[in-house]
């Protein structure tokens, strides 16, 4: 028996095939071991950029005689969480049922047949602040399984019941009206934290919730949905969760005033914040939304850049002389700038980056925020300098495996900010790589696809990303791919027994404990909210084939949107593209690049812009130019406008 990570596809599970445990992947067969030796299962889920998970491991799964107690009484089973999101689903599920809170490491303790009975995240090697050691905590779940085995199914039989029940789905219920997104806007403003945002520490980008009052803003002139938007984006570009050198977000701040981060930088963050910035930019001209957009862009090519698609994430560490130091990359203090930049442009960026001498973060050093507006010819001159000498130092790992609804919602951000070479290249090596014409696999690593299956949210971000590609070239390929695999998504998701519902693991999936389903949007947006995007452009731009299973679907996050909108941001966000319904179709002919130009700039977030010739495609059937100028047709829903040939009148044709 030896550790069998090192041919895995993940850079997570690569990380632990040194660990003297005898860690495996998810399988039948370490299923069946377990049964064979009649030992219970220990699984433990994490993720590369995780700093608990790095603590952990180096604590104990590195530990000769920790890891032979684990060897001796269990099976040991490693799992990518972001790989196997079906999996850590099932398991975090769990975790926060037993103990009423979640997180990684996630620790759970199984029966052969993979039912929970024990669960929790981090585990100390040694006793400490009241709570047991991992050495501790084995000795008890062994002497449990040999002791106590009824206890043991007791326990099991009654979480797997919990599960099940868990996964039944949304209600089926009215559709959101717009009084409804009228209601949960209001209630979100409401929960606006005074630093920008919702909540307090630790706090998150509300990147689907900041998109979605954006787009409330624009159908309605709602000012408040407005305010609250802008607020929270520029709080947090100019707080320390921003880079304020090499662009893009981290993962989150571990303060209210997005101040310090936990530094890991993950591609789904920067994805959806790109898009966000993007749209606030193009509508609103605001220099910092433009450049923040314009740096996330260039920081996602250039730092998570991999054979044209993009890398998971960047670690929260920095290993120095052999261990991992949070944030080691990014800190400063005012005598490291004054020895980069001498001492008048030191001191001035201590002040411009709130850098003090005693520190916003550990040891004496500070995250960099940004100041009000400085000079910025100066700005970019220093900013220049400081990235260049960070560059020298040692840098954080980098999770190369590529994920595919991440890679879906970075073509989509990429497109819509007008990077359509960068979302292209993406979008060919997912088509090539991931998808064989009828399964999309979950992620691949080195141009080599892992056995995972794609889940719902990998169909269902990768075709609107190619609808995008769709909208931004004119080019029907990407299009015809998206029908392809929007339909094998129906085939495989969609729940048979209530329209509109659907599954977050395939049919024709590994069966496990339950079919995993969890509509509410979290960090990243749900399965059942991004197919709701997928097919509401579909029954655009691809037919009205798609358009009865749009509204099925979109109904049923009614009730999720009247109960908690904070967890039905991107819901919200699609709620408000479908009651827009806003489409605009630019008629080839003179002066067709600036007319089109004009109509993206002007276009509201989720509004659909195409160009071309007359009937070269459904949005511009019978629809041509007006004596020879280009013409640009605005309809919503299906009542169409007038066509109009200058941007001035295209502006008030779009205006609330």
């Amino acid at each position: 028996m030896s550790n069998r990570l090192g041919a895995s596809t993940s850079p997570y599970l690569r990380q632990h095939a040194d660990n003297p445990v005898h860690w495996q992947e998810w399988s039948d067969a370490a299923l069946a071991e377990a049964a064979e030796r009649d030992v219970p299962i220990l699984l433990s889920i994490g993720y590369a950029a995780c700093h608990w998970c790095h603590v952990m491991a180096h604590e104990s799964f590195e530990n000769e005689a920790i890891a032979a107690q684990m060897n001796e009484g269990f099976v040991c089973i490693k799992v990518d969480r972001e790989e196997r999101p079906d999996l850590d689903s099932i398991y975090m599920n769990a975790t926060v049922a037993m103990t009423g809170q979640g997180g990684w490491p996630m620790t759970c303790f199984l029966t052969p047949g993979g039912a929970p009975f024990y669960c929790g995240t981090y585990y100390p090697p040694e006793p400490r602040n009241g709570q047991a050691s991992f050495p501790q905590l084995l000795d008890a779940i062994t002497d449990t399984w040999r002791e106590r085995r009824g206890d043991v199914d007791r326990v099991s039989d009654q979480v797997a019941g919990h599960l099940r029940q868990a996964s039944s789905g949304l209600p089926d219920g009215a559709p959101p009206s717009p009084g409804d997104l009228a209601t949960a806007v209001a209630t979100l403003v409401a929960d606006e934290d005074p630093s920008g945002g919702f909540g307090r520490a630790p706090k998150f980008p509300p990147s689907a919730t900041v998109e979605a009052l954006l787009r409330h803003h624009e159908r309605t002139g709602d000012a408040a949905a407005y305010a609250v938007a802008v607020r929270c984006a520029e709080a947090m570009a100019r707080g320390g969760i921003y880079d304020q050198l090499g662009g893009g977000f981290a993962r989150y701040a571990v303060d209210a005033d997005w101040v310090v981060p936990h530094f890991e930088k993950m591609l789904y963050d920067n994805a959806l914040l790109l898009r966000f910035y993007a749209h606030l930019g193009r509508r609103t001209g605001s220099p910092l939304a433009l450049r923040v957009a314009d740096e996330t862009a260039d920081f996602l090519v250039r730092d998570l850049g991999v054979h044209g698609a993009f890398a998971s994430s960047l670690d929260a560490d920095t290993e120095i002389d052999g261990h991992g130091v949070e944030g080691a990359t990014y800190v400063w203090t005012p005598s490291q700038l004054a020895e980069v930049l001498g001492d008048d442009d030191g001191a001035w960026a201590a002040e411009v980056f709130a850098v003090t001498d005693g520190g916003t973060f550990e040891h004496g050093t500070s995250t960099l925020q940004l100041r009000g507006d400085p000079d910025p010819a100066r700005l970019a001159d220093v900013r220049r300098k400081l990235f260049h000498a960070r560059q020298s130092r040692p840098q954080p790992a980098r999770d190369d495996k590529v994920v595919t609804v991440w890679n879906g919602l970075a073509i989509t951000a990429l497109a819509e900010a007008g990077r359509v070479p960068d979302a292209a290249a993406c979008a060919r090596y997912l088509l090539e790589k991931h998808w064989n014409g009828a399964t999309l696999r979950r992620s691949s690593l080195d141009g080599v696809a892992g056995e995972a299956q794609g889940m719902l949210e990998d169909y269902a971000a990768l075709v609107t990303g190619l609808l995008a590609l769709r909208q931004r070239t004119g080019d029907t390929a990407w299009s015809d791919d998206a029908a392809v695999i929007l339909d094998a998504a129906i085939d495989k998701f969609a729940d048979p027994d209530a329209s509109g519902g659907w599954y977050d693991a395939p049919s024709d999936g590994e069966a496990l404990l339950t079919r995993p389903r969890d509509p509410a949007d979290g960090a990243t947006p749900s399965g059942a909210s991004l197919i709701a995007e997928a097919l509401t452009y579909a029954e655009v731009l691809l037919g009205e084939r798609y358009a009865g299973l749009a509204a099925a679907t979109r109904a049923r996050s009614g009730e999720l949107l009247r109960r908690v909108p904070r967890g039905a941001g991107h819901h919200l966000a699609v709620a408000e593209q479908a009651t827009a319904g806003l489409q605009i179709a630019v008629a080839d002919g003179a002066g067709a690049a600036a007319l089109t130009a004009e109509a993206r700039r002007l276009a509201p977030g989720g509004a659909i812009v195409v160009a071309g010739a007359k009937d070269s495609q459904v949005l511009l059937e019978g629809r041509g130019p007006v004596d020879g100028r280009a013409a640009a047709y605005v309809c919503r829903g299906t009542v169409c406008s007038l066509p109009v040939t200058d941007g001035e009148t295209l502006a008030i044709e779009l205006a609330p």
